[in-house]
């Protein structure tokens, strides 16, 4: 369950992303200015990676035993964070790559724990 809510989080964070530069005009009419600022981004990325390494961590620890969920995790999150150093014709980039590695982390470690279930311990952890 936490790897989908992971992966919903995910993709609104990458869909605010995206649609921020047409919404920021609208914002302050709304009262919701504050989600034009980096430093709710900020919060809501370290959010979102904290959830992502409960869900995987416990995947981890209960089925399967691999690690690199947890690279993809992190460098996704690595990528989302760093956008901003860049020029804003290729945060897109960032941002679609960044969501795209998080959610695969998701995805695999769903995969690998459905996979995992009927096996016993010592074949997991091979």
């Amino acid at each position: 369950m936490l790897d989908r809510i992971g992966i919903t989080a995910t993709s609104l964070c990458a869909l605010h992303c995206i649609l921020l530069p047409v919404l920021i005009p609208i914002l302050p009419l709304m009262g919701l200015s504050f989600l034009a600022d980096h430093t709710w981004e900020h919060v809501f990325l370290l959010m979102t990676a904290a959830l992502g390494t409960m869900a995987l961590f416990s995947g981890f620890k209960r089925y399967h035993k691999r690690l690199y969920p947890f690279y993809l995790l992190y460098l996704g999150v690595a990528l989302y964070w760093i956008k901003h150093d860049f020029s804003e014709s290729v945060e897109v980039y960032f941002i679609i790559g960044g969501a795209s590695l998080i959610i695969a982390a998701h995805f695999i470690n769903i995969k690998l724990c459905n996979s995992c279930k009927p096996c016993d311990e010592e074949s997991c952890s091979a």
